[in-house]
């Protein structure tokens, strides 16, 4: 080819490969974790064992129990979807309304009679010893679809980490735990509330607008200098600055300074607080555009402490409710409060001594201590809640504290939170390193989605509390033991 001819090139179109259709089978407890897990599956085929059906219909009819409500809503979900389809259709799949995505057909949903599994050479089975046959028949399914379907992705999700152990080793070839409610990677990914930089933060900005709306003076800077900062978080640097976004938009952060002697001068109900963290969360309080604080850290950190001492101050002070209302919920062990005698506060009371402790730290020093405490229940109107009595109730004009919330679902603490009506305030608290339910971690707890997905909501504010202040035996165990 001599050099004035011109080169050719042939442009061959780019072959797409088809996407996979998997088959998801679904465990029980997936299904009350998230009881819209029917339709999170989008494009593919979700399975659900007859046995799934038969643990929900036993779920439901426990009395008084968190997961009751959930396994009721799932089997809602399913009837939905399979209302008015035939046996044949069910049994083959039937379309899942709403999770078609663009160019590709819809989802489909099917019931898999598993008591039809019978034994055979070919596959291994687990058995059906009694201890273990409900999981070993759901696992079974997936065994048995991986072998009729040999060229398709059979994949069984379950939050039980032994039964996934167990199906890896039985031969089944795709085993996940349920990501949806999964938000992040790593849980030091967790929003704090606050940042550090390092130096001098005025240094690191190159361009700054001041202005002023009402009586505050707001300082604007581009969005690009603080890609990260989001509503109500404060910054603080290793100079004198310290200043509080005010809000955010798609070119700006706005920040209102602040002094560090301001924040820690703050009060309530006589008490002061003993570090930053603990000072920042208290503004956050006593902010009025905060709708809802959550409070993340570890044990003796001060969050119950700071919570009740501002619904004090916010009540009897600056008479901004009219009740306080304190609720978390009853451990599995603790079986149905419902037997326990007494009224419902009385119920509560083995799981809410906490808050009583900490009415003593603020009336230690009174006179007559427990008759100090009992006035200000009745002033304050303080009332003691289980979580599992709150749905279907509103709340108005009141402040309400969710304390332990580190062992609720994403559904559990969206089902409570929508229960706060009209001037209310909520504190939600939680230590992701106390969590007591087998099926969540802290990736996946109900509180690290609340912070991750409200952390850009303005009426919004989340507080890591550090620090260790309960004692220092206390700050030794939670960082070594």
């Amino acid at each position: 080819m001599d050099s004035g001819s011109a080169l050719r090139v042939e442009k061959r179109p780019t072959q797409l490969k088809s996407v996979v259709r998997k088959t998801y089978v679904l465990d029980t407890n997936v299904l009350l974790h998230d009881p819209t897990a029917v339709t999170a599956f989008k494009e593919n085929h979700v399975v659900i064992p007859m046995t799934v059906l038969e643990e929900l219909d036993h779920i439901k009819d426990r009395r008084d129990k968190t997961v009751s409500r959930e396994a009721r809503i799932a089997i809602q979900m399913i009837d939905k979807v399979v209302d008015s389809a035939s046996p044949q259709e069910i049994q083959e799949g039937v379309e899942v309304p709403g999770s078609e995505l663009e160019g590709m057909s819809s989802g489909t949903l099917a019931i898999y009679p598993d008591q039809l599994i019978t034994d055979d050479a070919d596959i291994p089975f687990l058995d059906g010893t009694q201890d273990q046959a409900n999981d070993n028949r759901i696992i079974n399914v997936a065994l048995k679809l991986q072998s009729d379907h040999p060229d398709e992705v059979v994949c069984l999700i379950t939050k039980d980490i032994n039964m996934r152990i167990k199906a890896k080793g039985s031969g089944l070839m795709h085993v996940e735990d349920y990501r949806r409610d999964r938000v992040l990677d790593d849980i030091d990914l967790l929003a704090k509330g606050y940042e550090h930089i390092e130096g001098d933060f005025w240094s690191t900005i190159s361009e700054v607008d001041t202005l002023r709306e009402g009586d505050v003076t707001l300082h604007r800077i581009p969005r690009a200098s603080l890609p990260h900062a989001y509503p109500n978080m404060f910054l603080h640097d290793d100079q004198e600055f310290m200043a509080f976004v005010k809000r955010v938009d798609k070119e700006f952060v706005y920040l209102r300074c602040d002094s560090r002697d301001n924040l820690m001068h703050k009060r309530f109900w006589g008490l002061a607080p003993r570090n930053l963290e603990q000072a920042m969360a208290m503004s956050l309080l006593d902010d009025d555009s905060v709708d809802m604080t959550v409070m993340t850290g570890p044990a003796g950190s001060g969050k119950t402490l700071l919570a009740l001492s501002y619904g004090l101050h916010a009540i009897l002070e600056q008479k901004k409710y009219s009740k306080l209302i304190v609720a978390r919920s009853t451990p599995p062990i603790a079986e149905e409060i419902g037997f326990l005698p007494g009224t419902e506060e009385e119920k509560m009371a083995p799981w809410l001594a906490a808050f009583d402790d900490n009415l003593e730290i603020l009336h230690g020093t009174d006179e007559s201590c427990h008759g100090s405490i009992d006035y200000v229940k009745e002033r304050a109107n303080i009332q003691f809640k289980s979580l599992n009595f709150m749905r279907g109730r509103s709340f108005n004009n009141a402040y309400i504290i969710i304390d332990e919330s580190q062992g609720l679902t994403q559904f559990q603490l969206k089902s409570v939170i929508s229960r706060v009506g009209a001037d209310s305030k909520i504190v939600v608290l939680g230590n992701l390193a106390q969590i007591d339910n087998k099926y969540i971690s802290p990736l996946t707890s109900g509180l690290t989605y609340l912070v991750e997905k409200s952390k850009r909501y303005p009426h919004a504010g989340i507080m890591h509390v550090n620090g260790i202040v309960r004692s220092r035996l206390a700050a030794f165990a939670e960082e070594n033991l």
